[in-house]
């Protein structure tokens, strides 16, 4: 056993002053106080009094490190986005597919088992946004690639043998028969790219949608006499929400308005980010067009908005100032509540016997600031 000495603890409960993280391979073993820590233990670390929070877990990751998962479906392509996307404090991800073929939809199930196989650091499954949208909230997806969902696509859905699988579709292009079928198989559906009106939402989560992707972006809205996507999504109290805490997804007001109106746990930070995050790149292509890095976000010719430029640690900082939330509320927002999305009790905590995966913070630089120091590799 090593322990990571001199250390504010934040658990993803509550916040520990002076304390060790004793941990033994991958996995932590205790969280004590100095004064009661076993003075035979190793000391792998002494941080000087800086912070450790829960590594962070993105559930819509595009591209990062200068390459999109949809030009390059490979292990390679995984390798690069996850260490782009480490920088900033993400130890886990689901890679996103945006709309594409099913050739490609297989190619990215296969690369991701192989990563997962091969143990490449922070993919924990898959993401595919699309090809089951409304074509009318397409946003930056490809029309010709959208389709209904039928059997050979159900099929491919459900592939994946290692790892989670999130599905984003629009409620009302399928049946609930189809969402329960899906949700029998273990895939996470989540609504999103969507015309439904409320009912159609409603009868969405009754039939096992659990999630909305980025919220307000690419869905009917909330209004007096039909709530829409957007009612639905804040009423609904067993569900959560993706939200982009980039100040231009959402205005800063409608953010602290969705996390206000949701219960605890179900606002959940994603970065939604594109090839530029954790590159010196200032652009990529998507569907042929040429996208543009400018002022922190990501914009076509003609200024529409095509993913985020946005990391989770800029994420974390963005949703405490607009929502006026504890910081450490954020951080939850961004590792134990998506842990808890995906059912994975392993992540999002620094505790007993779960995996020793987190990062440490400079303390002076923890509150709406972009500053973040990763500790040893082997923590993240």
């Amino acid at each position: 056993m090593k322990a990571i000495i001199n250390a504010n603890v934040f658990d993803g409960h509550q916040l520990y002053e002076d304390h060790a993280v004793v941990f033994n391979a991958d996995r932590i073993v205790s969280v004590t106080s100095m004064d009661t820590l076993d003075g035979n233990i190793e000391v792998d670390t002494d941080l000087q009094n800086s912070l450790i929070i829960p590594s962070f877990i993105d559930l819509q990751v595009n591209g990062g490190g200068g390459v999109m998962f949809n030009d390059a479906p490979s292990v390679e392509t995984l390798t690069t986005m996850a260490q782009g996307h480490r920088l900033f404090g993400t130890g886990a991800m689901m890679p996103t597919l945006i709309t594409d073929d099913y050739e490609v939809m297989e190619q990215a199930i296969v690369a991701t088992d192989e990563a997962i196989e091969e143990g490449v650091d922070g993919i924990i499954g898959i993401h595919l946004e699309g090809p089951f949208l409304n074509v009318e909230k397409k946003g930056a997806h490809d029309a010709n690639k959208i389709c209904l969902l039928d059997d050979k696509g159900f099929d491919l859905v459900c592939s994946l043998k290692k790892g989670k699988t999130i599905v984003t579709l629009a409620p009302e292009q399928t049946s609930p028969e189809m969402i329960i079928r899906l949700c029998e198989k273990g895939i996470i559906v989540c609504a999103g790219h969507t015309n439904a009106n409320y009912k159609q939402a409603m009868d969405g989560f009754r039939a096992g949608v659990s999630g909305v992707t980025h919220l307000f972006n690419a869905m009917t809205q909330f209004n007096s006499r039909e709530p829409g996507m957007v009612g639905a999504a804040l009423a609904h109290d067993d569900s959560w929400f993706g939200i982009i805490a980039d100040g231009y997804h959402m205005h800063p007001d409608s953010l602290k308005v969705a996390v206000r109106s949701k219960k605890q746990g179900g606002a959940i930070l994603v970065t939604d980010a594109m090839a530029t995050v954790g590159s010196d790149r200032d652009y990529f292509y998507l569907n042929g067009e040429k996208i543009y890095s400018k002022n922190g976000k990501c914009v076509n010719a003609a200024g529409s908005l095509a993913g985020s430029d946005l990391d989770m640690i800029s994420a974390v900082n963005n949703a405490a100032k607009f929502a006026n939330i504890d910081w450490f509320e954020a951080v939850r927002m961004a590792s134990l509540y998506p842990a808890k999305a995906l059912g994975l009790n392993d992540l999002g905590q620094i505790t007993p016997n779960r995996k020793a995966n987190f990062v440490a913070v400079d303390a002076n630089k923890k509150s709406f600031t972009h500053g973040l120091t990763v500790s040893d590799r082997k923590f993240i």
